[in-house]
């Protein structure tokens, strides 16, 4: 009899009416209805019908009653070691546990251990990157302050936010040394930033030593996790953002202007610097060189006319008047080799004898070089006791002198007076 059935904990007194009074279910009768429906789902076929139920308790029906039993409690073991597969991934580890112990670490594939409760296991992903934020929360507007506010060496105050990517290494140590494994990480980065932060000046961390500022603290940060026994590997220390706070930002960019007007001053001066002192380092050892030269020359010249002199002495000790002759006549060489026209008094008769020299050199010039010197034409004596006017020379080139006319010159003269 189901329990759906009409009949259900009716008392079936006297054979007659089944729908009188109400009572209790008849437990036997349901037993019964269970056994049959067991023994014809497994092929046995039941014993006698409504009327046969007082053969329940016979032997028949206490055989059937146990292997119904046997074959349920034999199910539920197999679905019970069944339980105890389990499939690890490439990227996975499994951790079994006994009794909440740990017994071993699996490979990945296809895994069995004792079911539950007896073992239990877990899977753990070692090569997924795991990500936690410091300073902020999903995106940069999201600032946490407690967590980004930190202080210089300089007592300067900045704001840094920067995320750090993890993943496992040692699946034992991150399920038993952890009881929260993202707070230890964030607790040793926040340290390990700080620490760093708290050693270094403000334009270092907020200018050019972020990326020096991100290895290091990714390296802190990893020696304070391997004490802790973490089982956690740092991969990546990534700088979001580091600036000053807010309240003083405004007065920060004008020193950070400041700041770049004075290097720019200082770059320009360092410029000019280096354009001009090359300059006057050059010019000066010019005009050294040139100094240095003078003096060679004129020590030259003054020990050249110094030993000029003494050999004159000695010479004019020895023929004083044709010595004293002699420098005369270079003298008057020297006198006359720069000029052109040379008046000359005939021995104080108010005369002046008029040497066309300019004339008698171009002359001689113009004619022959295989003849001799030409000889200057005889002056022409004014028969006024007056000295005539003489004309302006012109401004002529020199010209090279030829100095054998000039010798015959000085002779005709000596042998006039």
């Amino acid at each position: 009899m189901s329990l759906n059935d009409p009949r259900w904990g009716n008392n079936n007194q006297g054979g007659g009416d089944r729908g009188g009074n109400q009572g209790p279910p008849d437990l036997e009768e349901v037993w019964r209805d269970v056994n049959r429906r067991l023994s014809g789902l497994f092929g046995r076929k039941g014993s006698g019908g409504d009327g046969g139920g007082g053969d329940a308790g016979g032997p028949q029906g206490g055989r059937q009653l146990g292997g119904g039993i046997g074959l349920i409690a034999g199910v539920v073991a197999v679905l019970w070691l069944a339980s105890g597969f389990y499939i690890v991934d490439a990227s996975q580890r499994g951790i079994v546990l006994r009794f909440g112990k740990f017994i071993q670490s699996t490979e990945p594939g296809l895994r069995w251990r004792m079911p539950y409760p007896i073992e239990t296991h877990e899977l753990v992903n070692l090569t997924g990157v795991r990500t936690v934020e410091i300073g902020y929360r999903g995106s940069e507007r999201n600032k946490v302050l407690n967590e980004s506010l930190m202080l210089t060496d300089d007592e300067n105050i900045v704001n840094i936010q920067f995320a750090v990517q993890y993943v496992l290494k040692d699946p034992q140590e991150y399920l038993f040394n952890n009881k929260d494994p993202e707070v230890n990480v964030v607790g040793a980065a926040e340290s390990a930033i700080r620490e760093i932060v708290g050693k270094s000046k403000m334009d270092y961390v907020l200018y050019e030593g972020r990326e020096q500022i991100a290895t290091a603290a990714a390296k802190l940060m990893q020696e304070i996790l391997d004490r802790y026994q973490a089982g956690i590997l740092i991969s990546k220390v990534t700088m979001q953002n580091a600036q000053p706070p807010e309240q003083v930002q405004a007065a920060f960019d004008d020193a950070v202007k400041a700041g770049q007007d004075r290097e720019r001053q200082k770059n320009e001066g360092q410029a000019y610097f280096n354009d001009v002192v090359p300059k006057a380092k050059g010019t000066a050892s010019r005009l050294f060189e040139e100094a240095s030269g003078y003096q060679s020359r004129v020590v030259a010249n003054a020990e050249g006319d110094a030993a000029r002199f003494k050999s004159i002495v000695t010479e004019y000790a020895k023929a004083p008047e044709v010595t004293r002759q002699r420098m005369y006549l270079d003298t008057m060489q020297q006198i006359f080799a720069n000029t052109t026209k040379v008046m000359v008094d005939a021995k104080g008769n108010g005369n002046l004898l008029y040497l066309p020299l300019d004339k008698l050199i171009q002359s001689t010039q113009a004619g022959q070089q295989a003849q001799p010197a030409a000889e200057a034409p005889s002056p022409v004596r004014p028969t006024s006791p007056t000295v005539d006017p003489v004309a302006p020379p012109k401004a002529d080139v020199p010209t090279p002198i030829d100095y054998r006319s000039r010798e015959a010159m000085r002779s005709r003269e000596r042998g006039e007076r």
